[in-house]
């Protein structure tokens, strides 16, 4: 095969040990020194599309978008196969990174994905039947995993609330990964559905709506779920920490993990580390999925500061004899 008027061949051995050496610093952190070395490989091997697949992906890591953008653009225009190639998948998410809404729309529809109106759109490819999906948020900090809401193949709306340690909000939109680091399963009828968990690269759009702890009293699960739909009935939204947050190891977070969504947990979770009867910190089962109700709770709020009080003493006026609250703080 030809291009470009030279035979293909194997790439030479000075193009393997610079691409080698780069992602060894890549591993450490060293763009810049990767860099100068996947740009020498590129000068080797010009008529390589991986010379600038991999000079895209630096610049993905790097979130230099014009850069990852333009390698990627020279990476596929090599391309030997019409789908499936992950250098689409690369340009896509460069181009939602620039809101480039025409080129995205090409890299999905080139990947092989169904792109609602069509490939000539300038607008944003929303519409697409994608499915659920979890995002590891701060994936190199204190990584947490929430559920989110799909808007095209690079971007999820977050939907739980999560903690303030990741830095983010209920409501934003992150712009993730293309390949899953892990999986979590959820029970529904008796049927097993499995969702990718995406790194989240970088935050895409950001949430007005502040994000509250608050100290609960609710007598049952019920009140606890009142508080829940209260919120959602106003537009924000509210979360019982003490029952949907579990500490993971890193192995467990990256691997298949049954999640408390739909019917339930297993009875018995393969990856609880926790001795039986007494769960530790990386134990995978809390108290409520033991059958034990503690009416003290610790929940998350997504609501305006003009809003949150009176949403918690609406929800108390309810059934004051079974709900109270105290020690309301804003923490992100």
């Amino acid at each position: 095969m030809r291009i470009f008027g030279r035979v293909r061949q194997r790439p030479s051995t000075d193009w393997r040990l610079a691409t080698n050496r780069a992602f060894t610093l890549i591993d450490d952190g060293r763009y810049d020194d990767a860099d100068a070395l996947l740009t020498r490989a590129a000068d080797l091997e010009p008529w390589l599309s991986e010379s600038w697949f991999n000079l895209a992906l630096l610049h993905k890591f790097r979130h230099d978008w014009e850069l990852a953008r333009s390698a990627g653009l020279r990476a596929v225009a090599l391309l030997e196969k019409d789908t499936n190639a992950p250098d689409w998948w690369n340009v896509g998410i460069a181009a939602t990174a620039l809101q480039d809404w025409p080129l995205a729309r090409r890299a999905w529809q080139a990947y092989g994905l169904p792109v609602p109106g069509g490939p000539s759109g300038t607008d944003e490819p929303l519409g697409m039947d994608l499915g659920g999906a979890a995002v590891r948020l701060s994936p190199e900090g204190e990584a947490e995993v929430v559920w989110g809401r799909r808007l095209d193949p690079a971007r999820i709306e977050v939907q739980n609330i999560p903690l303030p340690s990741s830095g983010r909000r209920w409501g934003e939109v992150v712009l993730h990964d293309g390949v899953p680091r892990g999986e979590r399963t959820t029970m529904s009828g008796g049927v097993a559905s499995v969702y990718p968990v995406f790194d989240e690269i970088e935050l895409w759009a950001p949430s007005a709506v502040p994000t509250w702890v608050v100290l609960i009293e609710a007598a049952t699960e019920s009140d606890r779920d009142a508080l829940e739909r209260l919120a959602a009935d106003a537009g924000y939204a509210a979360e019982d920490w003490s029952s949907s947050v579990r500490l993971l190891c890193r192995s467990c977070s990256e691997s298949r993990m049954p999640s408390e969504e739909g019917d339930g947990m297993a009875s018995h979770d393969p990856h609880d580390h926790s001795a039986p009867g007494a769960p530790g910190p990386l134990g995978h089962t809390g108290a409520a999925a033991a059958g034990m109700w503690s009416p003290e709770r610790e929940c998350g709020l997504a609501a305006p500061a003009s809003l949150v009080r009176g949403l918690l003493d609406g929800w108390v006026a309810d059934s004051p004899d079974t709900r109270d609250w105290r020690d309301l703080e804003e923490v992100c």
